[in-house]
Formats: structure tokens, sequence, C-alpha cells
């Protein structure tokens, strides 16, 4: 129980209704931009007070990016939003009774209630990843990487024996999703084109990337010719893919593998899956594989007046019977459908139901290597990468995010180069660590 729980978060009061909008990811700032003119007092809470465009934090952990390149203030992008008020709060639960939302700094009334807080690392019950691999699901998460990479590199400068070496320039990525995928593509370029250039008196033939995925094929969500390009492209950085196998166990300088295969590594990336962010106070039978069950209109399974949309929501049916897929997209189109359908209630019209409308997929492996799925057509190579480039460019929020992003990427391509291999902020882990904990 929170000292706070009896007080409130001050708001003022307006003779609108309230729509508390909790997270500021995908889904969230597009029901914040949807609702805009309509006549609803919105007040959206995040426990950072900035958006995080999630598709490109491996940039950053792999030093190709800054982070605020891929991050837009929550109150700077809403700053011409009239009756909109933000709130950086950590939200605990719900108390769907009262109406009420608890955070760690008070309580907040809603009369509409919309969870959009998105999802979290899934380790699957595996405590001992949760503190000993890196996970990419947040900005402070891309640092402690990138600082840890980096201090791995000025190590083996200083280090005497092989096989500590050989600890400290292994890489094992945990999952053969676009995020896996990416990211030891970045590492290949690293290790081909940017780090023997920043240490000279290293051989990065030392240097060794594994891919390690439980499932037959690499990005399993895309079509198989975009599973068999990746692994072909990631076969050019001398990737390891080891397909059908899992991690076993790993105690911080060794990964056992299911098949015996024992890899020394001091770096473990663990892009395995992800699972929804519950809270507290929500029934337990609207809870279903990590998720919180939705109907059509996004409403929650047994209460009133309470959504879900994005990573969170599992809408479940027989075209999507484990739930839609928990990307963007997805989040994107459900804030706009809950948009108009509160919209369409103040002019006394029924909802209408979601229908997702799949325009493709897409991964990138490194320069001029991407993959890239149509509802019709697939496609990989330079052109796929541009394609790739293009619409990441478009989605990212502020003018000045694209330009900072398309000018490192414009100078990354002409030189090879990466201009943020910076140890800002050293990283140490500790017993009682947890991923993206600012030291």
């Amino acid at each position: 129980m929170s000292p706070f729980d009896h007080l409130h978060l001050e708001i003022p009061e307006s003779n609108k209704k309230r729509i508390v909008i909790i997270g500021g990811g995908f889904g969230g700032i597009q029901l914040v931009k949807s609702l805009r003119k309509s006549n609803y007092q919105i007040v959206l809470l995040d426990r950072h007070n900035y958006h995080t465009f999630q598709p490109l934090l491996y940039q950053v952990a792999t030093a190709g990016l800054e982070p605020d390149s891929i991050a837009g203030a929550l109150r700077q992008l809403f700053e011409k939003h009239q009756d909109f008020y933000f709130r950086m709060a950590r939200v605990t639960g719900v108390d769907p009774e009262r109406k009420v939302i608890k955070t760690l700094i008070g309580e907040l009334d809603y009369d509409l209630l919309v969870i959009a807080n998105g999802s979290k690392t899934n380790y699957f019950g595996d405590e001992e990843m949760y503190k000993r691999t890196f996970p990419m699901k947040q900005i402070p998460q891309a640092l402690d990487l990138r600082s840890h990479m980096l201090q791995n590199f000025e190590q083996t400068v200083l280090a005497t024996e092989h096989e500590e070496k050989n600890r400290l320039t292994n890489f094992v990525i945990v999952g053969g999703g676009p995020t896996g995928v990416e990211v030891a593509g970045a590492l290949g370029e690293l290790k081909k084109h940017v780090l023997p250039k920043d240490y000279p008196d290293i051989d990065f033939d030392i240097m060794k990337l594994h891919l390690v995925d439980a499932g037959p094929r690499l990005l399993a969500g895309m079509s198989e010719k975009s599973s068999e390009k990746a692994e072909k492209y990631l076969s050019a950085f001398d990737v390891d893919v080891r397909l059908n196998t899992m991690l076993k166990s790993y105690d911080g300088e060794d990964v056992t593998l299911n098949d015996g295969t024992i890899i020394p590594a001091k770096t473990v990336i663990w892009a395995a899956g992800v699972t929804g962010n519950i809270m507290d106070g929500l029934p337990k039978d609207s809870i279903k594989g990590g998720r919180i069950i939705v109907n059509e209109f996004s409403e929650v399974k047994g209460l009133q007046d309470v959504y879900a949309i994005g990573d969170i929501a599992g809408m479940y049916s027989d075209e999507f019977p484990k739930g839609h897929p928990m990307v963007a997209p997805v989040a994107i189109q459900q804030a706009i459908n809950v948009a108009n359908n509160l919209k369409r209630a103040n002019k006394q019209k029924g909802p209408k139901a979601f229908k997702y409308r799949d325009k493709g997929s897409m991964a990138t492996i490194g320069r001029n290597k991407a993959v890239v799925d149509l509802p019709k057509f697939h496609f990989g190579g330079l052109f796929a990468w541009m394609v790739w480039m293009f619409v990441h460019l478009m989605s990212i929020v502020g003018f000045r995010n694209r330009l900072v992003i398309l000018t490192n990427w414009v100078w990354n391509y002409m030189t090879y180069d990466r201009g943020t291999r910076l140890i800002i902020r050293t990283f140490v882990r500790n017993k009682n660590y947890k991923p993206g904990d600012t030291l």
C-alpha cells in the first residue's frame, strides 16, 4: 500500500467527461491526437515524460543513434491541445468500482479509462535471466547495453587471457524476431566496419555473434521467403544462427544451450518475446495469456467504461485466436477506432467493431539489407532497406527527430561510422540490478 493512496492528483475540474489514458506509447498518443477536437477532458499518465520510438531502440544500443533522437517529449507533443493534462506517474492499479486510478503519487478519478500501457520483456518466469541479460524495451535499457558493450571492448584491450577476451567479445542474442535479427545485424556491422578502427589492437576474428531461437525459422511472424533472406543476410556477418535451440542457463559468464553447447559470453541480449503490463485491480477472468481480454470494441471484459488497446489488449477471435500481433500498427488502429466510437457515442450512434488492416511487416539486417512483407508480395535487399528507412523515418514523432535521424543515417552510410560510441555513464551490474535502472 502506497502512502499516497489517499491523496489525489490535482487536475482542474471540468464539466466535460474525463478520459484517463494510461501509457504514452503508440496507442496512447494516437488516442490523444484523435480526440483533440472531442468534448472530453483528457489526462495522460506515463512513468516517463517522453514517448519512445521502440523500433529504433536497437540503434541506440549499438551506438547508431542518440537516445533523444527516438524520443518525443509528451508535454511538447500536445502543447496546443485544449483541456489536456499530462502527469508523470507510475500507475500501480485500478479500482473499477470507485472509478479510480492508483499511482505512486496519488489517486485520480475517471469517467472513461483507456489502458494503453503496452508490454514488457517476457522472461517466462526465469528470474535469473531477468537479472543477468539485457532487454530492449526502454531507452535506459538500450543505454545500459551500449555502455556495457563499449566497456567490454575497453577491457578486452587490457585483458591478457584468451578465454577472458572471448567472454568479453562474444554476444548471444536470444530470440529470432525482428528485434533479435536487427540487433544481430547491427552488431555485425560494428564488427566489420566500425570497431576495428577504434580498437586496432584487437583481432576481431575473436568476436562471435550467436543468435538463438526456439522456433524452426527466423522472423516467425513473416513469410518463409523473408526468413530465408534474413538468415542469408546474417550469414554475411558471420552470425551463428541456431534454430530449434533454447538457452538453458546463464550465470553471467557462460551460456548453456539445451543441446549442451557452452558459449563463454558476458553479454546476453534478451529479445525472446513480450507480455502485457498487467496492473492490479482488474478482474481475474479478464486476463488471458498475459493480456487484458477485450471485445471487438476494445471494451475490457466484465467492466464498464474501461478500454484497453495495443500490446496489453487481447482481442481474441477465430481470425486471431492468440490476439492481434503486438506491433505499433495494431495499437494505432485500435486507438483510432476507440476515438471514433467515443465520438459516435456523443452523437447517440452505436459503436463500430475494430477491423485490423495489415499493411505489412519489415525488418532490417544492416546496410542495404532488409526484408519486407506486403499483403500480396515480398521483397528484400536494397529497395526493401530504403522502404524500411522511409517508413520508420515518417513514423518518428517530431520534425527535429526525423532530421537528426536522417542526418545520422546518411553519415553512417557514407562513412561506415557510428558517432555515439560514448560511455556516458559506466554500467555496473549488481545483485539488485533491474534492467533499465539508472546508476
